[in-house]
């Protein structure tokens, strides 16, 4: 018996691929054959021009097919587009103050040093979803993550990520959606430093080539790694690649710690840096958080000490420990 459809953001990303493999010229989808082989050649189809397609993936796809009688392409095409609603726009990068759960300012002071718990919350708009990082020694002891160049290896070219912020500068931001295909947490996490070092054990997934290229890269401040195709990333230095099949760098959020009340803001990100993935623009999304405030945009602004915000707010979510099943990581 097939699953219920679903719709998930992983789900987006892969509809938006193959609408866009759909429509060109050098990979058009064959109507003729569509409407001879029905589903298995929409499933063929996808994993030829996509990537793999499993039993979750395919049942995705019957979803959007079941109770709906198409009879072309052009069906299949008008499902799709409603599915994949049109992107908004906004005009500038908003200034959202990170809260906890009960919509109280998160401190910096008090965000635990490499912590292995998933801490995500969503910039720019929703789904966007972000690591919240503060590096730490193999010891647990703070370090600063100094401003670096980040190269692109899929073009060479450069950006500049501007270190960590915080009373320590150790704290970083970094998109939660691999930059390969699209994986989510998970899948994607965080390993701290004391996982990462001549002689650690890891009680979840990495593979040794992984670890190889991590202390040859000299990531001993712990490292990002997606448990479903292998890319690992460098949180040290801008969230740059230490291993494929990924070439673009995790694009990271850009974070202002305000001293006089230790709160975090999450302010921009760098145009030059590669997009998130699935977004034609970092500015671009499906829809706002529900605490942006269409009229305003959101500008700078610095919240009083124990001020609890009504508006321009992102909140700080903990998706629990990758590493707790295999009693580490803690």
């Amino acid at each position: 018996m097939d699953k219920p459809f679903v719709l998930k953001r992983e789900d987006l990303l892969f509809l938006r691929k193959l609408l866009y493999k759909m429509r060109s010229p050098g990979t058009k989808f064959d109507e003729k054959e569509f409407l001879s082989k029905g589903k298995e050649y929409l499933f063929n189809y996808a994993e030829k021009n996509v990537g793999p397609i499993d039993e979750s993936r395919r049942n995705f796809l019957k979803g959007i097919l079941v109770g709906i009688s198409l009879l072309s392409v052009g069906g299949a095409i008008r499902v799709l587009n409603y599915l994949t609603p049109p992107e908004i726009t906004l005009k500038s990068f908003p200034w959202f103050v990170i809260v906890d759960s009960n919509g109280q300012p998160i401190k910096a002071s008090q965000l635990p040093v490499n912590n292995p718990e998933i801490l995500l919350f969503q910039y720019p708009m929703q789904g966007d979803i972000t690591f919240l990082i503060n590096l730490g020694d193999a010891n647990g002891n703070p370090v600063e993550v100094p401003p670096t160049e980040v190269v692109i290896p899929e073009n060479g070219k450069k950006y500049t990520f501007p270190g960590g912020v915080g009373p320590n500068k150790s704290i970083v931001a970094y998109s939660a959606i691999c930059q390969h295909l699209g994986c989510i947490p998970p899948e994607i996490h965080f390993y701290p430093a004391n996982l990462v070092k001549p002689g650690g054990t890891f009680p979840d997934f990495l593979p040794p080539e992984a670890y190889q290229a991590a202390m040859q890269a000299k990531a001993i401040y712990g490292l990002i790694h997606c448990d479903c195709h292998g890319s690992t990333y460098d949180p040290y230095k801008g969230a740059s690649v230490i291993t494929g099949p990924t070439v673009r760098p995790l694009p990271y959020v850009q974070l202002y710690w305000d001293s006089n009340t230790d709160y975090l803001y999450a302010i921009g990100m760098n145009l030059k840096a590669p997009v998130i993935l699935g977004r034609s623009s970092d500015l671009s999304g499906y829809a706002t958080l529900s605490s942006y405030n269409e009229q305003t945009g959101c500008p700078q602004q610095l919240l009083e000490s124990n001020e609890t915000p009504s508006e321009c707010y992102t909140i700080l979510q903990n998706n629990g420990n990758p590493f707790a099943a295999q009693g580490g990581g803690s």
